[in-house]
């Protein structure tokens, strides 16, 4: 259909093809894809197009008219008619597709304006190893490797909207760039004011005159790129360098930045493309480089498979709050994230609700009370060891928060705030929840309120950059509606600091210590099927230790009447010894069945003494020595009769079960007050209101 203007069918070699697709041999069409035109241009291959802009065959084709996929099978009959024709096979491989409807892409070359980047390439790469880029391998795999093998820059687009290219063109084919709006009117033949548009279709209409040859020139059709305008962006919003230059320079470069990884192409580059051309320094000094968000079964989302969640519409179900609570806590921000509503629903549950509860705790007992919080500081009441704790835990958190922010760690900030929300309500409240029933307002009552309104305020702050709307009503409830002249919104309060005179590291560790014993005692409270409501005699603590002060919160908390701490739990446990199939299998064999055997007939007790000191056991079976170290032995903890056990990273809590008459009784009248609890709720009653109660039993219960 077109006679080419040089030799045009001739065999030439690149990288690009491989062996691993197809034969290996490809043909090239100079006017489509990158590599067609590179390796036509390299080789001297004429520049033929008989597509047009719409993808369809030009006049003059025998397909005039006709989308070029919808033309395939007009081609091959053509070539077979023809004689032409020596295999038409069916083979699938890679394509690229519209994204947004499917379609067959096709790859244009277009004349281009370009900004030669393979010139400042060493700047480039220099640039952006200084940058703290999270994750680190993005410095010199995604984002180094790209800026290592940078091409130039196609800064022009074949379009109407967009910023328009500064370019101004005589007849003679002289060139001038236009760099402000004073130089625009001084050259321009006829003045557009001060207040010209510099979009089209106005600019084109701006004409000016040249200055090498006087004749008149117009601005070329072409606009810029949009991801220009966004590389600009740390200059353009000052109006850089015509106004604000102080700003500008006070600002730049930016401390941080966050996109997703796919901006490694995008903004991120323009970013740096630009500040290099203009400032030869990094735009920006960290950058947190996003996962993208998936389905829940870990495909990405698109409006072609259907499976895209609308933003909206989770906010309007489950609030800003627990959505940026999802974000924050489900991975780390680097790693794809699988969303769904149940992980959103789970965080609000765990986290959120629990805030809310507790801030709904303290504010009913603080209205039945009228509490005060500046005719009660905190400074002037006097603490109790679980006050102390949690003020501890407080300014320790505020420690660790505060660097973990400004080391950009997200994730782990966030879950050091969850961990301690659990421990505030869970633990805090939930062992304190009588010191808020006395009458009055003093001693112990009032610095229960003090301690918790002081937590609750500093949380309120600790969390504003996560949850900023629950932290904002905390704010506004406990603080705006009580102390004149505070801030009037937590987002205008200053980051909290902590305190070293209130953090207690020994009161920490012994009530970390505390707790392990506690959860341990429970669950051998929940292997021996007895409620908390049932007192016990004794319980056993082997491996950990604290004093009387916290011995009394365990015997109160396990409801025990005894904590005794001892180094020996032989009388009450021993251990099941079984072989470990995984080591012991290659090394014996047939044998393994009697190695079993054996382990039954040895005191369990001992076995894990020996182990505990580094040592092996060894045996004889079948005239062969049986020599086993610790990861030969599972070993797994039991009881004796009448006692029940758990361990956890080398504690031993033993509780023991027997129940005498006293004990018995002392559990029936508990779980009498429980049962009568619960239908106060049920009825509806309010904590303050007073009941009347009747009740009827056998002997045993009267």
């Amino acid at each position: 259909f077109v006679e080419p203007d040089k030799k045009a069918w001739f065999v030439v070699c690149d990288n690009y093809v491989t062996m691993e697709d197809g034969t290996g041999i490809v043909h090239q069409a100079s006017a489509f894809g990158w590599d067609d035109n590179r390796v036509c241009r390299e080789n001297g291959l004429p520049f033929i197009n008989l597509v047009d802009t719409q993808g369809k065959f030009i006049e003059g084709t025998a397909w005039a008219g006709i989308f070029v996929k919808d033309a395939d099978p007009l081609i091959l009959k053509d070539l077979k008619d023809r004689g032409l024709l020596f295999a038409a096979v069916p083979f699938a491989h890679d394509y690229p597709f519209c994204w947004r409807c499917d379609t067959p892409l096709l790859y244009y070359a277009r004349p281009t304006w370009f900004i030669q980047m393979t010139k400042v390439r060493d700047n480039l790469v220099r640039n952006n190893r200084t940058i703290n880029w999270m994750p680190d391998n993005i410095k010199e795999g995604r984002m180094g490797n790209f800026l290592e093998n940078v091409i130039d820059w196609g800064l022009s687009r074949e379009r109407y909207w967009g910023t328009p290219l500064p370019v101004w063109k005589c007849e003679e084919g002289h060139l001038h760039v236009i760099g402000s709006v004073k130089e625009l009117r001084e050259m321009a033949i006829a003045d557009p004011g001060p207040d010209i548009e510099l979009h089209r279709p106005f600019i084109d209409a701006v004409t000016i005159r040249c200055p090498e040859c006087g004749k008149e020139m117009h601005r070329v059709k072409e606009v810029i790129d949009c991801w220009y305008d966004s590389g600009s962006m740390p200059f353009a919003q000052w109006h850089y360098p015509f106004e604000h230059k102080e700003e500008f320079e006070a600002n730049f470069p930016a401390d941080f930045i966050s996109e997703a990884i796919d901006q490694t192409r995008g903004w991120f580059y323009t970013l740096e493309a630009i500040s290099t051309l203009l400032f030869d320094r990094a735009p920006f000094k960290n950058c947190i480089v996003l996962g993208h968000v998936q389905d829940a079964e870990g495909r990405k989302m698109s409006k072609h498979l259907g499976n895209v969640v609308d933003p909206f519409v989770m906010l309007d179900k489950f609030g800003a709050d627990a959505l940026r609570w999802y974000f924050y806590t489900t991975s780390a921000p680097w790693l794809p994230c699988r969303f769904s509503e149940e992980a959103v629903q789970e965080g609000q549950r765990k986290f959120l609700a629990t805030l809310q509860n507790t801030y709904a705790f303290f504010a009913m007992y603080a209205q039945i009370d009228g509490f005060n919080p500046l005719a009660h500081p905190l400074e002037k009441t006097e603490l109790t060891l679980m006050d102390r704790w949690i003020l501890s835990k407080l300014n320790t958190l505020i420690t660790r928060v505060d660097d973990d922010l400004a080391n950009y760690r997200v994730t782990e900030s966030a879950g050091k705030l969850a961990a301690f929300v659990d421990d505030l309500s869970n633990w805090y409240v939930r062992r304190g929840r009588e010191r808020f029933w006395g009458k009055g307002m003093g001693g112990d009552k009032e610095a229960a309120f003090a301690t918790l309104y002081h937590v609750l305020v500093t949380l309120s702050k600790l969390c504003a950059p996560f949850i900023p709307f629950l932290a904002e009503e905390i704010y506004q409830n406990l603080v705006v509606n009580n102390v004149p002249g505070a801030p009037e919104s937590v987002h205008l309060c200053d980051f909290p600091v902590s305190d070293p005179e209130a953090v207690h590291p020994e009161i920490e560790e012994q009530m970390d210590a505390l707790v392990e014993v506690i959860q341990l005692g429970r669950a051998c409270r929940n292997a021996a099927n007895m409620k908390v409501r049932q007192p016990v005699q004794k319980l056993y603590v082997k491996g950990a230790s604290f004093s009387r002060e916290y011995q009394e919160l365990c015997e109160d908390e396990l409801n025990v009447k005894e904590v005794i701490f001892t180094e020996d739990a032989r009388p009450f446990t021993t251990y099941n010894l079984k072989p470990q199939m995984r080591t012991l299998g290659p090394k014996f064999g047939k044998l393994l069945g009697k190695i079993g055997q054996m382990l039954q007939t040895l005191d369990g007790n001992d076995v894990v003494d020996t182990f505990a000191r580094g040592e092996e056991i060894s045996f004889m079976i079948e005239d062969t020595e049986v020599k086993l170290a610790e990861s030969d032995v599972l070993t797994e903890p039991m009881h004796k009769q009448g006692f029940t056990a758990a361990e956890d990273r080398g504690v031993t809590v033993v509780l023991d079960t027997n129940l005498t008459d006293e004990l018995i009784a002392e559990g029936y009248a508990r779980e009498v007050i429980s049962k009568v609890q619960t239908m106060r709720k049920d009825a509806g009653f309010e904590v303050t209101d007073r009941i009347s109660l009747i009740y009827e039993g056998d002997d045993a219960l009267a």
